[in-house]
């Protein structure tokens, strides 16, 4: 158990403690900036995990596996819960899961023919701009509402822009030819 894939437990960890605080608080200002704060830590654990990972050559089975679930599981968590808690549209928290089946499912036929796909850099800014709605939304200031929307809905532009992509660059691995 290194450090990286203590990284990604803990992310894990912090997950349902996010999920707590943001219903256990309503609207209260203290829940939402403890909640703020337990998501801004899981999410810098993605960041440091990888690198971590990478440049201590600590990459291992278990953090291939776990890195990207860990990283699904707090995001979608948050998702959810936007939605319960009626700050976030139902349609949006859709897009976000869907768009997370698909291209899990196109990896799992791609490793199937020995194939790996990598993250590309679109993915890279929809996980960004995703993130910071989160925590846009967690915050729920009204000042900043106008930033919020227009964060949340560049988030759902660039989560269907990244999956289409994804798809396109990889669709000769959903076609029959071996």
């Amino acid at each position: 158990m290194n450090l990286p894939n203590k990284l990604t437990l803990a992310r894990i960890c912090l997950t349902p403690v996010y999920l707590i605080l943001m219903w256990a608080g309503g609207d209260a200002a203290w829940a939402n900036i403890a909640a703020l704060a337990v998501f801004m830590a899981a999410s810098f654990t993605d960041l440091l995990d990888g690198k971590i990972a990478r440049s201590r050559g600590l990459v291992t089975n278990f953090g291939k596996f776990m890195d990207p679930i860990a990283d699904k599981l707090l995001t979608i968590t948050a998702f959810i819960v936007m939605v319960d808690i009626s700050r976030m549209p139902a349609w949006m928290c859709v897009v976000f899961v869907a768009r997370e089946f698909v291209v899990s499912g196109l990896r799992l036929v791609a490793v199937e023919q020995g194939r790996v796909i990598a993250a590309g850099m679109l993915g890279k800014v929809k996980t960004v701009l995703q993130m910071a709605a989160v925590m846009l939304l967690t915050l729920n200031v009204a000042p900043l509402a106008a930033v919020t929307e227009i964060v949340l809905y560049a988030a759902v532009v660039m989560t269907v822009w990244s999956m289409a992509d994804y798809v396109w660059q990889n669709r000769a691995v959903l076609s029959e030819k071996k």
